[in-house]
């Protein structure tokens, strides 16, 4: 039956899926079937379980990575799993898999995330978190630039980084907000090429990707569990550092992400090179940029592709920060300005609509 779904070719309803993971499950299990409890899920088509203690022969809870093989790759997140965690970096042991049949069995991180141990209106509280954080991705990316799994990584070019602000173009602007090709502002090319350029060069090191609060768990060893690394590669320094400081989910005042990111600078001149705080602050603003145009192309992409439509209200925040760190360099004056004039409005009556229409 199990050699069924690991066929490309042949097709298998959920409930055949289930048969065939109970299956698979059984060698690590005291009863078989037993209930999966869902845990939360992230933008992908991956599914996670939680196989109780009660019910595991280790006499631990499990996770349950069931990630269809014709939707997701998981090879890419095993290789670096076994490579990064003999090295101290705390990501989740896998204790078994199976690529062709889409499903690992993983340690069980928990299910409390940085961003629900974090309160906004306390910034203060947050910075130990914070800074263990940083420390975390300092050691990640010490150790897994110099891992030989760090050769086979892509690289982080220029053709990938337009790729990922046409996103925006594409899906937020033309979909979402049915904007023309034309209504785009003066110099909008050269300012994603400046972006580009920017990133282009600083110093390279592995990028985890998507290293925020909803992606670090808190460990009861008072660690935090780094998870969704199946994306890493080979890029611009600052990357990871301004997507936990700069987080689509969370805004935190100005003054605590500057401090938070002179950290940060600091951690990679101890580890890397010296870089001059000027630079390195040139640098973070414009990756900001980037990436917080790529995650709005991706948040509206997931509500018109895919039919969640919770991420909508994460765009806004996401194009304030974009607009924080416009602010900072007056040559982005133009898109600014566009920014705050013209698309802003128009994205708020689009999601007024669409948030608060009854189904």
């Amino acid at each position: 039956m199990i050699n069924a779904v690991m066929n490309p070719d042949v097709k298998t309803t959920a409930t055949e899926r289930s048969i065939h993971l109970q299956e698979w499950l059984k060698p690590w299990l005291n009863r078989s079937p037993i209930p999966l409890t869902p845990v939360a899920g992230d933008a992908s088509f991956r599914r996670y379980f939680r196989v109780e203690a009660a019910d595991s022969r280790k006499g631990t809870s499990l996770i349950l990575m069931d990630a269809p093989p014709d939707k997701e790759n998981s090879e890419r997140f095993l290789q670096l799993a076994r490579a990064w965690q003999p090295l101290g970096i705390r990501v989740p042991t896998v204790h078994q898999a199976c690529t062709q049949l889409g499903a690992a069995l993983l340690e069980d991180f928990g299910d409390q995330q940085l961003m629900q141990a974090v309160r906004e209106e306390d910034p203060a509280s947050a910075s130990p978190f914070y800074h263990q954080a940083l420390q975390q991705l300092a050691h990640l990316q010490v150790q897994a630039t110099h891992c030989p799994t760090a050769a086979s990584l892509p690289n982080y070019d220029e053709a990938l980084l337009q790729r990922e602000m046409d996103l925006f173009d594409d899906w937020l602007l033309g979909q979402l907000l049915k904007l023309p090709d034309h209504d785009r502002p003066d110099g909008w090319t050269a300012f994603r090429q400046s972006l580009v350029d920017s990133a282009l060069e600083q110093p390279r090191v592995v990028v985890h990707r998507d290293y925020h609060s909803r992606n670090l768990m808190l460990l009861p060893d008072h660690q935090l569990g780094i998870l969704d690394f199946q994306d890493a590669v080979i890029g611009p320094c600052t990357y990871d550092a301004v997507s936990l400081i700069r987080d689509c989910y969370l805004m935190w005042p100005e003054a605590i992400q500057d401090q938070w990111q002179e950290q940060a600078r600091q951690l990679h001149c101890r580890n890397f090179e010296t870089i001059h705080a000027t630079d390195w602050q040139r640098w973070f603003d414009l990756m900001g940029m980037q990436r917080h145009l790529k995650a709005a192309g991706i948040f509206a992409r997931l509500w018109l592709r895919d039919g969640k439509a919770g991420y909508l209200k994460d765009i806004p925040r996401t194009l304030q920060h974009l607009q924080h760190a416009l602010a900072r360099h007056s040559e982005f004056q133009p898109i600014s300005q566009w920014l705050h004039n013209q698309l802003m409005p128009q994205l708020e009556i689009q999601l007024d609509s669409l948030l608060n229409t009854p189904a």
